[in-house]
């Protein structure tokens, strides 16, 4: 139940890797004509999202479906990547006004020698297998049985900045599994800094001889190199109460909880309770189903029914929010799911700005940096200009 005297809060919700719409310098990362929104509508043969469209979101994009509206009930525009890169990382940071002058290295390649040589120096595990860009569900099936017979970890990686391992659950140990990838992490710094090393759990074989990922995923970011709006927030008495990865991402510096979700809905009912809490604090909230499930495998029709599975639920968020509350939807990259290509994508994102009770949105424009997002979230909490990366759009949104 909604406290009937909580003050205001500012929520940010992030659908992972929902794009809206190549980059000027999309061509430069090989993103050209890219647009996660409108190809998954159109390949879907239209959306149903009425509690968005009605927001704004069809006024953002062409999204078959999800016709734009001159009545919209929130603010609505998009965001510009001010940073170099197009990684999960870089956007949450840009949006709480840590800005990226040089993107995070990748391996396309593999990582070299030097790099897997001190890993297992460091861990102690007898050597590792995979070592390429690849897709986590594919790989597993390639190298599960040889890693389960050999107990070498899988290790690979992406166009995106990650040090991935897969582990069995069971005959490599789940918290093996995180303490390698804790390793990994304090290892990779200076020349190799990559974004994230990410725990991958699976197990099995199941009865069709496949093996399976869990949701007991892990992520450890780099720690942010600079005080973040986070760390703003914490030092003037406003906890953060993250939903999903967000703790993972900011390498839980100045992140007062962000409870281990199973999917996109359980996140979602998450999102929910947060906002329900009696105390004050700002919600941040991840939902990566989109990205890790959807996009990284070129799933459009599952992609499509969970763009509409998350506008059912909006009601929901809406219906938990007090008046005064400040909601923005967004994402932090692209990942079209139509492309021949399983990575990120360059793209603006989405931006859709509620205030309960005001009942008509405003036009925000193209914002010039994710960063307006958390300059925003500081004036909202009486800290305007606190941060400097950033322009605030409280003012529109309250003034529509």
């Amino acid at each position: 139940m909604v406290s009937a005297t909580r003050a205001p809060r500012a929520i940010v919700l992030v659908l992972d890797s929902v794009g809206a719409g190549a980059l000027p310098d999309a061509a430069e990362y090989g993103d050209a004509g890219t647009n996660t929104l409108s190809h998954t509508a159109d390949a879907c043969g239209g959306l149903s999202m009425p509690v968005l469209g009605a927001m704004g979101l069809g006024n953002i994009t062409d999204i078959m479906g999800v016709p734009p509206t001159d009545t919209p009930t929130a603010s609505w525009g998009k965001n510009a990547e001010f940073s170099a890169g197009k990684d999960t990382t870089t956007g949450h940071w840009e949006m709480m006004g840590l800005v990226l002058a040089k993107a995070f290295p990748t391996y396309p390649d593999g990582f070299p020698p030097e790099v897997l040589d001190e890993f297992i120096r460091l861990t102690g595990v007898p050597g590792i297998l995979g070592n390429y860009a690849a897709s986590g569900t594919v790989i597993i099936q390639d190298l599960g049985a040889e890693h389960v017979a050999t107990g070498k970890p899988i290790v690979y990686t992406s166009a995106d900045s990650v040090f991935q391992i897969a582990c069995h659950e069971e005959s490599f140990g789940l918290d093996r599994l995180y303490e390698v990838s804790e390793i990994a992490r304090k290892m990779l710094v200076g020349e190799h800094v990559v974004g994230r090393v990410i725990a991958r759990p699976f197990i099995g074989p199941d009865a069709e001889g496949q093996f399976n990922r869990t949701h007991r995923r892990r992520d450890f970011a780099v720690k942010p190199f600079e005080p973040t709006v986070l760390d703003m927030l914490q030092d003037a008495g406003v906890p953060v109460f993250g939903v999903g990865k967000i703790g993972d991402i900011f390498a839980w510096q100045a992140v007062t909880s962000s409870p281990h979700v199973t999917d996109n809905m359980d996140g979602f009912t998450k999102l929910v309770e947060e906002v329900s809490r009696p105390e004050q604090g700002f919600v941040f909230t991840n939902l990566v189903d989109f990205d890790m499930l959807w996009g990284h495998r070129n799933d459009f029709e599952a992609y499509g029914a969970g763009l509409e599975a998350v506008d059912r639920r909006m009601p929901e968020l809406l219906d938990a929010m007090i008046d005064g509350d400040l909601l923005i939807v967004t994402a932090d990259h692209g990942c079209d799911p139509t492309t021949p290509s399983t990575d990120h994508s360059r793209e603006y994102t989405p931006l859709i700005a509620k205030m309960k009770g005001v009942e008509r949105g405003a036009a925000l424009g193209i914002r010039a940096t994710f960063g307006d997002i958390g300059e925003t979230v500081l004036d909202f909490y009486g800290l305007k200009d606190r941060c400097g990366r950033g322009t605030s759009f409280l003012e529109e949104v309250r003034g529509a």
